[in-house]
């Protein structure tokens, strides 16, 4: 029975949840997630779990944070002038905006402070600083 390797195209299913239970993202109920081994499509942490898995084996693995999405960073709030918003956009804190920068990467920000003169925002990935669960089943290696 061959095993998940470097370069193999898999599909999986998988429950992602956090410490504490509450389910983040769920394919169960969906078409398997299919992705390449190596191709950094996935964080690494989850393609580390998968290396060495055979078709139809099923396994439960945490992944830290640090394999994920990295430690929540206070110097990822940033502080921009209130003016570059267009007045048609409503800002209060809890908002996510999506913003394009200078290279074109659009990035997912949530606002956490507006004041008349700035918007301060937060733009760690929503999972940063937290540790994932991820029950999965290997479906096929292609």
């Amino acid at each position: 029975m061959s095993k998940v390797k470097h370069g193999d195209t898999v599909k999986v299913h998988y429950i992602c949840s956090l410490e504490n239970g509450t389910v983040i993202n769920n394919t169960k109920d969906s078409d398997p997630f299919q992705f390449t081994i190596g191709q950094g499509q996935v964080i690494p942490g989850f393609e580390e779990a998968i290396l060495g898995m055979s078709e139809d084996e099923k396994k439960t693995t945490k992944v830290p944070m640090e394999k994920a999405f990295g430690p929540y960073k206070e110097k990822d709030i940033v502080v921009v002038d209130r003016e570059i918003f267009s007045e048609d956009i409503r800002l209060e804190v809890g908002k996510q905006l999506q913003l394009t920068n200078k290279d074109g990467k659009t990035t997912i920000s949530r606002v956490v402070d507006v004041t008349d003169t700035y918007v301060a925002l937060d733009t760690n990935h929503p999972l940063s600083g937290k540790n994932l669960i991820f029950d999965i089943q290997l479906l096929e290696i292609a």
